[in-house]
């Protein structure tokens, strides 16, 4: 059984890994497969037939859906959306015949990132704060915070606020989330922040 403290919800079907963390309130549902040393925040949900690699680490609400399998190296930070069938890797130049266990690249999502369903994210890279990556964009390097992807390979085409809206810029660069109220400001050396007080941005 894995190491909690908390209440969580596990369906018969999942196997769970002794070694494993689970937070309070997470759910875990069918076919799932959470390896040891792998850890999960409070409040998140694994849809049917997820993978989990030891040593990943998911924060707190984080919603993976169905088919994604998450090796090790990814990590996620608070209120990231990992839509169907998503997929990570953690090796650049896989061979069967060569053993590259210990070459693992990292892959870092921050606070609020969403991934569209079958996108492939390949190792090694960052996505910022609140980045979106577009339904069946190839990643093949960091995306900044608030940028909007898509493609294969993705590129920015465009900002998205933290409630998921588009952003438009009015001439001095500023822009308002139609939805949340909160103002963005774009920079000269093509960054995006916050500038709403106790944003969290």
């Amino acid at each position: 059984m894995p190491d909690t403290d908390s209440p969580y919800y596990a369906h018969p079907t999942a196997v769970l890994d002794e070694g494993c963390r689970i937070g309070a309130g997470t759910r875990i549902w069918h076919f799932c497969h959470v390896s040891s040393g792998a850890e999960l925040g409070e409040d998140c949900s694994l849809g049917q037939n997820v993978f989990v690699a030891g040593g990943v680490r998911l924060g707190r609400n984080v919603k993976v859906q169905n088919n994604v399998s998450l090796y090790a190296g990814v990590e996620c930070a608070d209120d990231v959306f990992l839509g169907p069938s998503v997929v990570f890797t953690n090796v650049l130049n896989p061979r069967a015949a060569v053993v590259r266990r210990h070459q693992y690249q990292p892959t870092r999502l921050g606070r609020g990132v969403s991934i569209g369903a079958n996108a492939t994210i390949v190792c090694g890279v960052t996505l910022g704060d609140y980045a979106f990556v577009g339904a069946g964009a190839v990643v093949t390097k960091d995306v900044p915070a608030y940028g909007l992807v898509y493609g294969n390979p993705a590129r920015r085409r465009g900002w998205m606020s933290r409630a998921g809206h588009v952003l438009r810029f009015d001439a001095e660069g500023y822009a308002r989330c139609p939805e949340g109220g909160e103002v963005y400001s774009l920079h000269q050396n093509g960054t995006l922040t916050c500038i709403t007080p106790d944003s969290n941005a």
